[in-house]
């Protein structure tokens, strides 16, 4: 039987009829015979008339030539002979879950995945493979169709670090990739709870093994201190006893023990007189990447607050009054919030445009409670006087006066004459200014939150210009879009991440090897309400995860 894998090769048989009636149109030069060169002088070598049609000859070069032609096409078309070969697509999903880095006998989870899939790949003759990566997004390793040993080549880069997730949206990416009623083949390391249609087939590689691990992590600094609390749970079927070991850089380290019974957590706390990275160790066990945490300082940034313009005299002692006496302004602060008279370009605009008459207001005070500057001010007691109302949206009013607004920029703008109210003499004003500092802190470019665990959305503050990316130690990016406040997707794999805009470092933060459903996890352990088939997964032999609307729990035997 003979196939064609580009009819569109065939075209080239078009040269045939050109060739032959070149060799019926050439024009066949006369013999003469001479007896020395040098009597063949000046030759006229031109042809007597135009092309003429002849008597075929020379015809082994043409036959040469045709051949030629119909190899090019036979080349050209992708010709076969015999029976048509199928090309196996084979579509795999992985479990990205971080319990695929246990080890167990030498050898991680990920291992066993990476020779399971180049298993199959060799038993189905796959000429194509397309490998998805579930987790809280399905990622496409390998593909779409990618060539078998392309794909497995990708493969052997692939580092799970995803938190507990549902198998579903993998598996509903990967009927969309592949062939209708292709077989497509599952490979994890602990039991599927999600509906399975019966061309999906199930493969583990996990089995029971205990683990002790860090299931919460917290670090604050106050004072060039860090003050780190964790939570350590027995994933285990005995009691253990646990060294825990806080260390950081030039200090000696300290480690404290404690004992669990099986499902139990327990929290402990260390104080540690440093700035810098904080690490916490746990024994070896299975999995180490839930024992083994970094944690950076999460200092919050300093605020200083800078007098802009000519303020009156009562402005400036009332704000002076507060930064003298307020734990959360710095004078070398990094962050500046500036205090202006209206009409300046500061970020806080305290006094009354023009010299209009002014109007005293004792209530009732209408107020947005849901801004972050306005967390905790009551207005009762307050005598507040106004001039013309200031542009922006409202977020404290009396009646038609608009007394604090905020416009699209974010410049907030006090229409107040301290000389005339009383709110500098209660409890209102550092309350105020307190949140107008944390504000201004909260919006400065940069990273709010410097731990994060698997799974848990990115906060972000971006700043107009540049070019703004997270970037990994291992070189993994992801840009960042957006301006100002801006809330990303979880962050692909654990590590330290560094927010770069134009290839400088603005700031960083730590995504610990740390399960969000961990906490669910340790207390779901102590109920004994649930129990799963075997094989258990390694990293959770007391866990919990969310599919299909339900819980389901694995325990170690």
């Amino acid at each position: 039987m003979l196939s064609f894998g580009a009819p569109f090769g065939l075209l080239a048989l078009l040269a045939v009829p050109a060739v032959v009636a070149a060799y019926y149109l050439r024009r066949k030069q006369p013999t003469r015979v001479i007896s020395a060169l040098f009597l063949w002088r000046t030759p006229d070598q031109r042809a007597e008339a135009g092309p003429a049609l002849e008597r075929l000859s020379r015809e082994r070069s043409l036959l040469l030539e045709l051949l030629a032609v119909v190899a090019a096409a036979a080349f050209l078309s992708d010709a076969r002979c015999g029976r048509e070969l199928t090309q196996t697509h084979l579509v795999v999903v992985v479990d990205g879950s971080l319990s695929m880095q246990a080890v167990r006998d030498g050898q991680s989870n990920a291992d066993r995945v990476k020779n399971a899939v180049a298993a199959l790949a060799a038993q189905s003759g796959a000429a194509s493979m397309t490998i998805i990566e579930s987790g809280v997004r399905p990622t496409v390793l390998a593909g779409r169709a990618l060539e078998t040993s392309r794909a497995l080549a990708l493969l052997e880069q692939w580092v799970p670090s995803q938190p507990s997730h549902d198998l579903g949206p993998a598996l509903q990416a990967a009927k969309e990739m592949a062939e209708p009623n292709a077989r497509l083949e599952v490979i994890t390391d602990g039991p599927v709870t999600t509906e399975l249609s019966p061309q999906v087939h199930v493969q583990s590689v996990g089995a029971p093994l205990e683990n002790l691990a860090v299931v919460s992590a917290q670090r604050r600094d106050v004072g060039g201190r860090a003050s780190v609390t964790v939570r350590v749970s027995n994933f285990s079927n005995t009691p253990q006893r646990v060294p825990v070991t806080f260390s950081a850089p030039e200090l000696p380290a300290q480690t404290q023990e404690l004992d669990l019974a099986p499902g139990e957590s327990t929290v402990l706390r260390a104080s540690l007189g440093t700035t810098a990275v904080v690490r916490v160790h746990l024994p070896p066990d299975a999995l180490v990447a839930d024992g083994e945490l970094a944690l950076p300082p999460a200092a919050q940034a300093d605020v200083k607050v800078e007098l802009l313009g000519s303020l009156d005299e009562a402005t400036v002692a009332s704000v002076n009054r507060f930064v003298s006496s307020s734990s959360e302004v710095q004078p070398s602060g990094s962050t500046v919030l500036s205090v202006g008279p209206p009409g300046s370009s500061a970020k806080v605009t305290v006094g009354v445009v023009g010299e209009g008459a002014r109007r005293s207001f004792v209530g009732p005070f209408f107020a947005q409670r849901t801004h972050p500057a306005l967390d905790d001010v009551h207005l009762a007691g307050v005598i507040w006087a106004a001039g013309p109302n200031p542009e922006g949206r409202v977020l404290i009013s009396a009646g038609d006066a608009v007394l604090m607004s905020e416009t699209d920029d974010g410049a907030i703008h006090l229409n107040l004459d301290l000389s005339r109210s009383n709110i500098q003499k209660t409890e209102a004003w550092p309350i105020l200014l307190g949140n107008l500092v944390r504000l201004a802190r909260e919006r400065a470019a940069g990273l709010p939150r410097k731990q994060l665990m698997l799974g848990e959305d990115v906060p972000v503050v971006i700043a107009a210009g540049g070019s703004w990316l997270l970037r990994h130690d291992d070189g993994t990016t992801q840009p960042v879009l957006g301006m100002g406040s801006v809330t990303l997707s979880p962050l692909s794999h654990a590590g330290h991440w560094s927010l770069i805009n134009g290839g400088q470092v603005v700031d960083g933060l730590e995504v610990l090897a740390i399960d969000r459903w961990s906490l669910i996890c340790a207390a779901v352990a102590r109920s004994n309400t649930c129990r799963a088939p075997e094989p258990c997964s390694p990293r959770w032999p007391a866990t919990a995860r969310a599919a299909g609307g339900r819980w389901w729990c694995c325990w170690a035997s």
